[in-house]
């Protein structure tokens, strides 16, 4: 049996960080959630506290130092998971200066703490390194097509800038880091308001309404159910001499018409279908290769997006107001 760790997660309360936590508590190891609840939800972690007592929530900011919190000062850490920034547009585009404050400053300050305390840091970097990619599907030398002057540029940029300051604390100061670039994602407590296409199609469809399309329905993503990122994210951790940036995500490819017309099906609505412009910059085409998470990690999704959907569509049916 593996000795217990102590891990830091920030963003923890997040959608994914919240399945981390979960995870971690499972495997036996002691977990400090630190999260300020601006895109996080104290509801997605309150089950964890009465799971376990190696569960502790700090509410706190990355944009402090991670060092000036009390509960972390005396604390001996193994790991530190970062994912702390806000990940779906809505939310990261709500307060564009606090986004790249995140990813910047957020991510200095993890770095800084990390190395004091000679923990292994996990990078929760994003597809959206990519920007609209100009090769297809997106291998980790590519490297990316980013307007920094869009809305998007916030998250976009400020994800890169992060793995660069990775990279550098890595050369400069031997802080051990690994990098993650995380494809779209979806499972249980997603924020059924967050304007991702996942939870925006399964609750117009739940309600009754119209399924909002932008563009004309051909742009292509790929989708992993959360279970199987986790899995990726650990078997990169644990890898004693690989360190990433590595492509986590299901490389089969739906388009958004065809991902509606999935997810129709499975909560057998009546839903129209409307369509909208396409918002500036949105990727034509989103879809990893997975060559090298399959080479060094032995990694490969295994949840068929109709399975990873109707656990989905079950816990937003719980969200609904009951009648």
């Amino acid at each position: 049996m593996k000795a217990m760790r102590q891990i830091v997660v920030t963003g923890g309360a997040g959608f994914i960080g919240s399945h981390l936590c979960e995870y971690l508590l499972k495997a036996g190891h002691s977990v400090i959630c630190l999260d300020n609840l601006y895109s996080g939800r104290a509801l997605n972690v309150e089950h964890l506290t009465r799971m376990s007592r190696n569960f502790k929530f700090i509410n706190a900011s990355v944009n402090n130092p991670l060092f000036s919190q009390k509960e972390l000062f005396g604390e001996e850490i193994d790991w530190v998971f970062n994912l702390a920034c806000p990940a779906s547009p809505q939310a990261y585009q709500r307060d564009p200066v606090e986004t790249i404050r995140t990813n910047v400053l957020g991510m200095m300050n993890v770095l800084d703490f990390a190395g004091m305390k000679g923990a292994q840091v996990l990078q929760a970097s994003t597809s959206e390194v990519y920007g609209d990619p100009l090769v297809h599907p997106q291998e980790e030398s590519y490297w990316g097509n980013v307007n920094p002057l869009s809305p998007r540029g916030c998250y976009d940029e400020g994800k890169r800038c992060a793995e660069t300051l990775c990279f550098d604390y890595r050369q400069e100061r031997g802080v051990r880091v690994k990098i993650v670039r995380i494809f779209n994602t979806y499972g249980p407590r997603m924020a059924e308001d967050d304007g991702r296409v996942v939870s925006n199609f399964i609750m117009q469809s739940l309600r009754g309404e119209d399924i909002t399309i932008y563009g004309d329905g051909t742009q292509t993503r790929s989708f992993q159910y959360i279970d199987d990122l986790i899995r990726g994210m650990m078997l990169l951790m644990e890898h004693d001499s690989f360190s990433g940036p590595v492509n986590i995500g299901n490389p089969e490819e739906f388009t958004m018409k065809e991902l509606a017309e999935r997810i129709r099906a499975l909560t057998h609505s009546k839903s129209g279908i409307m369509y909208r412009p396409l918002p500036e910059c949105d990727p034509r085409q989103r879809c990893p290769d997975i060559s090298l998470a399959r080479e060094k990690l032995g990694w490969t999704p295994s949840i068929p997006l109709s399975d990873g959907l109707s656990k989905t569509i079950t816990y937003f049916k719980s969200c609904l107001p009951r009648s």
